[in-house]
């Protein structure tokens, strides 16, 4: 009598496989700074940030006593919808209480993965490709500009927080394009 097969054998590949056919790459956000942040100590505030899409939770370290911190920190997130919002949200760090938010920010990656999509091979560094102005359906401060830049698309933005009474954070979008991943064509 032949002995069962194991159907555990290629479980785990088949899994990878399903989430590489979705996955169109790699985003990865620097969070460069804060600007003029709230205070949510006595005369400062310990901020991170906190970038989430979709199940994907990521953050920055804290920065000690500064409304004004650099981070200069790259968070990666797995994108497999190009619609799908990304949400940053500010806190506080409080060693002995719950942490303070200090403001939260959408925005969407839609405009970026277009620019990727085009034929940008040959055009000189520094060239821009679309520019997004700030509006009421965007958290921008100031408009945005997708960049070709040494050989890649960069977009660099500047957030206005939302439900605080000051603040911005900058950011920086880099694609990072997977082998075995479904890509963005």
């Amino acid at each position: 009598m032949e002995s069962p097969k194991s159907t555990n054998d290629h479980c785990g590949e088949s899994a990878t496989k399903s989430v590489m056919d979705n996955l169109l790459g790699l985003l990865r956000i620097r969070v460069k700074r804060g600007i003029n942040l709230a205070v949510r100590d006595v005369r400062s505030s310990d901020p991170y940030v906190v970038v989430k899409m979709g199940k994907q939770r990521l953050k920055t370290r804290v920065i000690r006593k500064d409304i004004n911190p650099e981070w200069n920190e790259d968070l990666t997130l797995s994108i497999s919808d190009r619609d799908h919002p990304i949400s940053l949200t500010v806190y506080d760090h409080d060693t002995f209480t719950m942490d303070d938010k200090m403001g939260d920010a959408e925005f969407h990656v839609r405009p970026f993965i277009e620019a990727l999509k085009m034929n940008l091979k040959g055009l000189p560094s520094g060239t821009i490709i679309t520019t997004i102005d700030p509006s009421r359906s965007n958290c921008l401060s100031k408009e945005s500009s997708v960049i070709w830049r040494d050989g890649t698309v960069v977009q660099d933005m500047r957030l206005k927080l939302k439900n605080v009474e000051c603040g911005e954070v900058e950011l920086q979008l880099q694609w990072i394009d997977l082998p075995g991943s479904k890509g963005i064509l």
